[in-house]
């Protein structure tokens, strides 16, 4: 799969080494003491931290994944062309004709955080899979970065956890940047962090650690279900704290179900800050979004750069609306298939061409899905045994106003992410080269791949 590099080239000796060190490389491990302490200390409390570890038993992964600097850059590039297509009058106007009417409503300032970018890496570049409004586990990957055991000190300069304290000073900055996008006026003062029955969800760890942080930083923060809030005198409280922003991690995109009716009258009468907020899911996270993100001659309408096509034609795999008139052909092609509801998340209701059935099918011509060419995700080996386990990855970058705040990478079984993986979860990206002129660990990346 990966033939001998040319020495003169690069990046080509860059994809060699990344693919020996997720073959090869056994020795950076995730420090579990220093994790808890790192818990602890961010949560305030050893309890929760022994909630995060019986509640996300799968949400660390035990060792890293290597990619290139080619690859980082790939992703940069891609990101970048996408917000300069959303931010596009015709590209805002054909979608949001198309989106629910509360996605037309003026967000009144406010970008959204915490996208999420969703890569598959090959050889010759990268692979976006699908954007996030509502990204979960940057929070999680900050802590994780404070945990990792190098074997030496090229392959620890590629992942200096001292960004993870960087990653902190840039969620503040985020959040207080959505609030002055919003003219208040005056200083942010509170913050409600909103999901459906939060102490259920399985990130309801990483609110706690979003709580602790905006707290440091004199922003009172609760965590709270959107049926709790209550809207007064064109303020949104909780209790007795008037709510300034709310941190939305709402699957409810629309804001249409009865228990969000609250937050969407608060959003709608501009009586709270709401971010992200359903016009950014609309432009962003739409899966149909994808389907003119990677069409030649629709991007060429839309008067989007030949230099901009390039870019996102080679970085978006191919993408198509089911419908009953390309129905048999998708059908006969599902092989090479991924399908997807074209408001989902998480991976529900996602099924690969190769696994569908008669009957699901049936199901997804009744629904709204897209078909994306598949393109096969990463590959990490975890242990040095005759029979080791091997396990998927795909990138995540965090981005916020078009900028990558962090890269992680997700492990996995099966068909998609799903943070129920023994040795799976999320963990550190190291970016090659590691050091000039050695590539990273001799003992890992030696002619045998590794140790």
């Amino acid at each position: 799969m990966y033939p001998e590099a040319d020495p003169t080239d690069v990046s080509a000796l860059g994809n060699t080494q990344a693919a020996l060190l997720n073959k090869g490389c056994f020795c950076i491990n995730l420090d579990k003491d220093a994790l808890r302490r790192a818990l602890e200390l961010e949560l305030g409390s050893p309890g929760l931290a022994q909630l995060v570890e019986e509640r996300c038993p799968y949400v660390f992964a035990a060792r890293p994944v290597f990619v290139t600097a080619a690859h980082t850059q790939k992703m940069a590039a891609l990101i970048a062309a996408i917000e300069s297509v959303v931010a596009l009058p015709a590209y805002r106007e054909a979608v949001l004709a198309d989106a629910p009417e509360i996605a037309r409503h003026d967000p009144g300032g406010a970008k959204g955080v915490f996208f999420g970018y969703d890569f598959h890496l090959h050889e010759d570049g990268v692979a976006l899979i699908e954007i996030n409004t509502n990204a979960g586990g940057a929070m999680l990957n900050a802590t994780l970065a404070r945990a990792q055991l190098a074997c030496c000190t090229p392959v620890q300069a590629a992942f200096p956890a001292r960004d993870a304290t960087r990653l902190d000073e840039r969620v503040i900055e985020m959040f207080q940047n959505e609030w002055r996008l919003s003219v208040r006026g005056r200083p942010l003062r509170s913050i409600a962090i909103v999901d459906e029955a939060p102490e259920q969800q399985y990130m309801y760890p990483e609110f706690l650690l979003f709580q602790q942080l905006f707290k440091r930083h004199d922003i009172d923060a609760v965590i709270v279900d959107p049926a709790e809030l209550t809207l007064r005198d064109g303020v949104l409280w909780h209790d007795d704290l008037a709510i300034d922003l709310v941190y939305n991690r709402l699957t409810d995109f629309s804001l249409e179900t009865t228990a969000s009716a609250v937050l969407r009258q608060a959003y709608l009468e501009r009586a709270v800050v709401l971010t992200p907020h359903p016009q950014a899911h609309a432009l962003y996270a739409d899966k149909r979004n994808l389907v003119i993100l990677g069409d030649a001659e629709r991007l060429e309408k839309l008067g989007v750069s030949e230099a901009i096509r390039a870019v996102l034609l080679a970085g978006i795999p191919r993408t198509e609306r089911v419908t009953q008139s390309n129905a048999e052909r998708l059908w006969d092609e599902r092989r090479k298939l991924f399908f997807k509801p074209t408001a989902g998340y998480g991976g529900r209701a996602t099924y690969r061409g190769d696994k569908l059935t008669k009957r699901v099918w049936g199901e997804i011509l009744a629904g709204d899905y897209v078909a994306q060419s598949i393109v096969a995700p990463g590959e990490r080996v975890m242990d040095p045994a005759d029979d080791p386990q091997i396990l998927k990855f795909d990138i995540r970058d965090y981005v916020y106003d078009g900028a990558v705040q962090w890269i992680a990478a997700r492990l996995y079984q099966g068909q998609t992410t799903n943070f129920r993986t023994p040795g799976g979860g999320f963990a550190p990206v190291y970016s090659l080269p590691l050091a000039a002129g050695n590539g990273g660990c001799d003992d890992c990346t030696n002619a045998s791949g590794g140790r």
